[in-house]
């Protein structure tokens, strides 16, 4: 009774959006009623109203998007008599749906995300296996994640560290190619070591067969622990890990999946080259600080690969990680929700972990992802699979159509062009009709946008992001749906540097694509000054145009790296050490820490004999722990400061385990610092404070790219090079 009550209630509140969507009013009316709506919802917005009048607002922004999705529909298209405006006229109003959708996908998904839960603590800590999958990742890069997971705060007896290598299989080992063989001999040879020094197991593989996915099922056939948590080679976990996902196993017997946050210590390649790594919130803080929250209120949050707890009772019904698409994390997750078992997404960074560091990895990584979406879509249809609930199904169908949204781009890119270059007619409307519609539309858009994602992503960012991604993801997405089954998942590089400026060896088409709309522009002037009488037509278009180049622009920008001058990221912290000189010991702090070295304040009243070359020692406490660790240090630079304060920096020279173990706790042991890290970026910027925002970074962008493409076409552009970071 009571769902058939509700059921009732949503269909008369549809018939009210269906009514009021399709009311005929004067363009006048619609033009003041629009813009009333948005400003009604600045104003809630701006007082902070929450509760109801979130909701209210949300209900006025949706009423505005389907009057425009009414009005698109009946009055907009070109004739069927007329093919050449038809088509792409078509194909642009199918991509505008598309985006209508996503939006009322993301507005039920996170209309009301659930607030952070504490976490519970069990009458019995479960035993655990931890999984560190490798493949060709750097011998320090894997001791300071497995040196973290090993000194995770839990009971002795309970935990065992396991590194899955998949990089020396015997597959590899007995390659015929000569080279491939003996690195993968050595390399076996140096993990076994590494992990025997470590106190964690060491596990390889005849074949490389299912990727990650077989990889993980290879550890779940060598291990017993009732619970599995996967870190990737560069995720190391804070020490408190285990403590703040553990416990909800016992709470819920049904409960597959506690999944944690992926935090980063050091920018994406557009983070970095824009310059906005420590100002502004990263782009993926708005899924998981949001949409994660979201998809956990209706039981979907799914499994990202790493940061996370797996039940393994759960993972034998599915026979182990599903592998069936290059995204085997997604897909794991959409199986067991699917055989009715649970998952819950805890709110808080608990690992650290590295980004790609050029352009050209940050896009093999998200092709991966959105062909992995895609393999999803068509293998397994979230929509009709049996066992998921009506609202997982809708979650599932919002992650995976997410990754269609370079075809959408695609077209938004093209289409002002259509008209410009070719007089194509693909959109019947006025200069009235923009202001009417389109303006409002676009404004409530953006206000909707605000509400649900407000401090975690600015204004224009999530469009940036897209137009970088489009022209990489549209044939990689494209490829799939010819042939399904051959994306191979391919390892993401996160260790390299980037030593000297330059452009990205993929850039080169955004450069194109930016003289084709500055094209645009001036013949959007020209069409203005020949054609007068269709100029509500060309400025909307030019406008429409415009906006593409400032995007485009922005994108050079992307596209031109900056050198990275630290092989490692550097974290600020604050930590009392004591600092060993020639066996005399004086009271030091370090101020910031990497996993290669550190900087250190030193006291002393007099001269400190610390010159670059010399050795060292840097003794602290771990965190949390009474017990002390001293690692040696190579000293790089000292600078007095005032009478007994000198600034030194030092790399780390680790040569035994508790070396390792000592720095992993430096870096990596205090999870609270991230919290507060990513806390000072979360603001709101507002809508017009952060278009003006946007529209001043991809001004300076633009002008900084070009200087890059400048600088190349006069061979003055360094010999570019992407090193491998060695500790």
């Amino acid at each position: 009774m009571k769902t058939f009550g509700m059921f009732l209630l949503w269909l008369i509140a549809v018939a009210g959006f269906v009514a009021v969507a399709t009311l005929p009013i004067s363009m006048q009316t619609q033009l003041v009623t629009g813009v009333s709506v948005i400003l009604v919802m600045a104003l809630l917005k701006q007082i902070k109203a929450e509760g109801g009048w979130r909701f209210f607002s949300l209900t006025l922004g949706v009423v505005i998007v389907l009057r425009y999705v009414y009005w698109r529909t009946t009055q907009t298209l070109p004739p069927v008599s007329q093919l050449e405006n038809f088509i792409p006229g078509l194909l642009l109003y199918l991509a505008e749906m598309y985006n209508v959708l996503m939006l009322m996908l993301s507005l039920f998904v996170v209309a009301s995300p659930l607030p952070p839960r504490a976490s519970p603590i069990p009458s019995e800590w479960p035993t655990v296996d931890v999984f560190v999958p490798s493949y060709n990742e750097d011998v320090g890069l894997l001791a300071n994640t497995l040196s973290s997971a090993k000194a995770m705060d839990y009971p002795a007896g309970k935990l065992t560290v396991w590194l899955l290598d998949d990089g020396a299989t015997d597959q590899k080992c007995q390659s015929v190619n000569v080279l491939e063989s003996r690195a993968a001999i050595a390399r076996r040879a140096e993990m076994e070591t590494l992990c025997r020094e470590l106190g964690v197991n060491y596990l390889t593989r005849p074949l490389n067969s299912r990727a990650k996915a077989g990889n993980l099922n290879n550890g779940l056939e060598h291990s017993t622990g009732e619970l599995v948590a996967v870190f990737d080679a560069d995720h190391a976990p804070a020490r408190e890990f285990l403590k703040e996902t553990t416990g909800y196993f016992e709470e819920d017997p049904k409960l597959f999946l506690v999944q944690t946050p992926h935090f980063f210590i050091n920018p994406d390649p557009i983070e970095r080259n824009l310059d906005t790594f420590d100002a502004m919130p990263s782009e993926n803080e708005m899924f998981y600080g949001i949409i994660q929250r979201g998809l956990d209120k209706w039981n979907a949050s799914f499994f990202c690969g790493s940061a996370a707890v797996l039940r393994r009772e759960a993972l034998a019904v599915t026979d182990g990680f599903s592998g069936s698409s290059i995204t085997e994390d997604c897909e794991t997750a959409l199986a067991l929700h699917a055989a009715g078992w649970n998952s819950v997404y805890v709110d808080k960074p608990l690992i650290a972990g590295l980004q790609p560091a050029t352009f050209a990895s940050f896009i093999g990584q998200r092709s991966r992802w959105a062909q992995g979406m895609m393999q999803i879509l068509i293998f397994h249809f979230p929509a009709f699979r049996r066992g998921l609930s009506l609202p997982q199904r809708i979650c599932y169908m919002s992650s995976t159509l997410f990754w269609f949204f370079p075809l959408s781009r695609a077209i938004f890119l093209l289409a002002p062009l259509c008209y410009l270059f070719f007089n194509l007619q693909i959109f019947a409307a006025s200069g009235t009709d923009f202001m009417a519609y389109i303006l409002v539309y676009l404004g409530a858009n953006l206000m909707l946008q605000n509400y649900l994602y407000g401090s975690f992503r600015w204004p224009w960012i999530s469009e940036l992001y897209e137009y970088a991604q489009t022209l990489h993801l549209l044939p990689a997405i494209v490829s799939v749906w010819f042939n399904p089954r051959k994306p191979t998942f391919k390892v993401t590089a996160k260790d390299e540097t980037i030593t000297s400026s330059r452009l990205s060896e993929i850039g080169t088409p955004f450069f194109v694509l930016f003289g084709v709309l500055s094209i645009g522009v001036v013949v959007t002037i020209y069409r203005l000054y020949t054609q007068p009488y269709q100029s509500g037509v060309t400025l909307t278009v030019g406008g429409w145009n415009l906006l593409n180049l400032v995007l485009a622009g922005c994108t050079l920008g992307v596209v031109s790296e900056r050198a990275n001058r630290q092989a490692a990221q550097r974290v600020s912290v604050n930590r009392r050490c004591r600092f060993g000189l020639n066996d005399v010991w004086y009271d030091a702090s370090i101020v910031n820490v990497s996993t290669l070295g550190a900087g250190l304040h030193v006291f002393h009243p007099g001269k400190l004999e610390a010159k670059p070359g010399g050795t060292a020692m840097l003794s602290f406490q771990l965190h949390e722990s009474e017990e002390e660790v001293s690692v040696p240090i190579t000293i790089r630079r000292t600078t007095p400061q005032g009478n007994q304060l000198f600034v030194v920096g030092c790399e780390f020279d680790p040569s035994e385990p508790q070396h390792r173990r000592g720095i992993a706790d430096l870096v990596f042991a205090n999870s609270a610092r991230w919290t507060e890290f990513q806390m000072g970026r979360r603001r709101n910027l507002g809508i017009i404070r952060g278009s003006a925002w946007f529209l001043y970074l991809a001004l300076f962008h633009t002008v900084r790219g070009l200087g890059y493409q400048l600088r190349r076409l006069g061979g003055r552009e360094r010999s570019a090079s992407v090193e491998k970071q060695t500790p």
